[in-house]
């Protein structure tokens, strides 16, 4: 089970509420959680079943249940199992397959889910060119993943370096 305290303007706390908890308080309707992952005010869990559910703001997209509509109880991401990895970002989220590839959603506004676009994606995307995942990681605007051969490749937002590229 998952267990969640602090702000809660947009419901992710996930306990069905608005209403912020100086106390952790469970999650509703999670059980069989293997990994959580925490953005800027969403929230993300991986099954033990290789599926993922996401709650909280949703203004982006980034809970992947193809609306925009912010979600006070956890809901499932449209189209996605066979997860072995979560990450989220402040505005973005993405899942690392068992295939060793990766699908992001959610805000696009600086390329942080890796399609070739800028256009924000209400469901799961393939993350362009990327095979051999190993690992992924994500920050406020970008995203990065380690490969099988020990690289790592990121996309994203680059105003600060983020990117590793000089």
């Amino acid at each position: 089970t998952v267990k969640c305290w602090g702000n809660n303007d947009s419901g992710q706390l996930g306990n069905g509420t608005t209403a912020p908890s100086a106390l952790p308080v469970p999650v509703s309707g999670l059980s069989a959680v293997a990994e959580i992952a925490a953005g800027g005010n969403h929230t993300c869990a991986r099954l033990n079943d290789a599926t993922v559910k996401c709650w909280g703001n949703n203004g982006n997209g980034q809970l992947g249940n193809g609306t925009t509509t912010q979600s006070t109880l956890a809901v499932a991401v449209s189209g996605l199992g066979g997860i072995a990895e979560i990450a989220v970002g402040s505005y973005h989220s993405c899942a690392r397959l068992t295939d060793a590839t990766v699908r992001c959603w959610g805000g696009n506004g600086n390329g942080e889910i890796g399609d070739g676009t800028i256009i924000q994606r209400l469901t799961p995307v393939l993350v362009s060119g990327l095979i051999d995942v190993a690992e992924i990681a994500a920050g406020a605007s970008h995203t990065c993943a380690r490969l099988s051969d020990a690289t790592v490749k990121c996309w994203g937002r680059n105003g600060e370096g983020q990117l590793g590229t000089g």
